[in-house]
């Protein structure tokens, strides 16, 4: 039991609604990506309140990073189970996504209604290149830590190659990490993990897209969702690459400016990138699609920490299992690398563009800015142009 955990604490009405004020406040200022979420977590749980100890949030830390999802909401459903069993379980993770959700589609709603006005097409104008920016600035950091090897550098360039010629990018994801786990099995021959061998027979069970371009039902953004959520490893970013092989490229549901548009929306927002889901279904199909895409982005992560438990930390210590992931990191940083191109082509389209994107990864890597701030500065940017344009 962790501190501050007793029985009257895990069933208490009042420490529910003190946990799911908690989390909702830390979802309502979680900006700076996952690791700025966990780092807000670190500092209101471990620092201030002692709810945790610093050995067993650093070993959920680490748990996450093992499954699909977006890690900081992950953690956010883990520590609530901790602190107040199933019922703090449901209560810290629908917290934490309920205000960027909130958002996003209050966002969605006045896109839809007024995007195509001159002054939002300026906003957004100066925010896509933004955008660009810090996919480079989390592209540059990942790719550091995933590829430690000639081989693991090798295995990202086919990938790649393999993305430009539009090879299936879950498909890639999972055949990296195997490549990668089957390499460490016969260097080493360590016993068997059927924990592994249960991962790669579900990613052989999963989907790898839909019948075709039909017209767009809510259902069918669901279970679209649901499976991106199911094999979303790595980084929220890799979530760019795959709706961009799919909704923009395989059936034509968004246009690429769209996409960036998402995107853009749900980085200027509070919580995780996974939020462009509630965006896109909002787009595709009204409040509907929205609550929809939502719930199937996030079920997958709500379901493996619920049913994993205590096995995640465990199973964080196999070497094979560590090698399947190791594999996956890498196909995903390559894929990042590849859909980065193809965004920066429709994003910087002359001078002022560039020059906001350059500015930016500036002061991302130099001064490590605030990626909000700087989404929100590029907007203004934008706007400002837009005025000086105009007289």
């Amino acid at each position: 039991m962790t501190p501050g955990e007793t029985p009257a604490a895990r069933s208490s009405f009042e420490e529910l609604a003190r946990l799911g004020g908690i989390f909702l406040r830390l979802g309502m200022i979680s900006f700076g990506g996952p690791a700025g979420h966990i780092a807000m977590m670190e500092d209101e749980l471990v620092r201030r309140r002692g709810w945790v100890t610093r050995e067993k949030f650093l070993d959920l830390v680490g748990a996450v990073n093992l499954i699909p999802g977006p890690n900081s909401t992950e953690l956010a459903f883990y520590l609530g189970l901790l602190r107040a069993g199933w019922a703090g379980f449901l209560v810290a993770g629908t917290a934490f996504i309920l205000p960027a959700a909130i958002l996003v589609a209050a966002f969605a709603w006045a896109y839809v209604r007024y995007g195509m006005l001159p002054q939002a097409a300026a906003l957004l104008y100066g925010t896509k290149p933004v955008i660009i920016a810090v996919v480079a600035q989390a592209l540059w950091g990942l790719g550091r830590t995933a590829v430690r090897t000639r081989f693991l550098a090798a295995l990202g360039i086919a990938v790649v190659v393999a993305s430009f010629l539009s090879v299936n990018p879950v498909l890639l994801l999972f055949a990296t990490g195997a490549i990668v786990a089957l390499g460490r099995m016969l260097l080493e021959r360590p016993p068997s993990h059927p924990s592994l061998s249960g991962v790669l027979v579900g990613a052989a069970a999963l989907p790898t897209g839909a019948a075709g371009a039909a017209a767009v039902g809510v259902w069918s953004l669901f279970f679209y969702f649901l499976k991106v959520g199911a094999v979303l490893f790595g980084s929220g970013y890799l979530l760019i690459a795959l709706l961009r092989a799919d909704l923009v490229e395989r059936w034509h549901w968004l246009t690429e400016a769209q996409l960036l548009d998402a995107i853009a929306v749900s980085q200027v927002t509070p919580g995780p990138l996974s939020t462009a889901a509630t965006f896109i279904g909002y787009l595709l199909a009204g409040p509907w699609g929205a609550l929809l895409a939502t719930i199937g982005i996030f079920l997958p992560g709500f379901v493996i920490v619920g049913a994993s438990g205590r096995l995640i930390p465990r199973l964080r210590q196999s070497r094979l299992a560590g090698a399947f992931l190791d594999g996956v990191n890498v196909g995903a940083v390559a894929l990042m690398a590849a859909v980065s191109w193809q965004l920066g082509r429709a994003a910087l389209v002359d001078i002022p563009t560039t020059a906001i994107a350059v500015a930016s990864g500036v002061l991302l890597l130099r001064f490590r800015v605030n990626s909000a701030w700087l989404v929100l500065g590029g907007a203004l940017t934008g706007f400002a142009i837009s005025v000086l344009r105009a007289h």
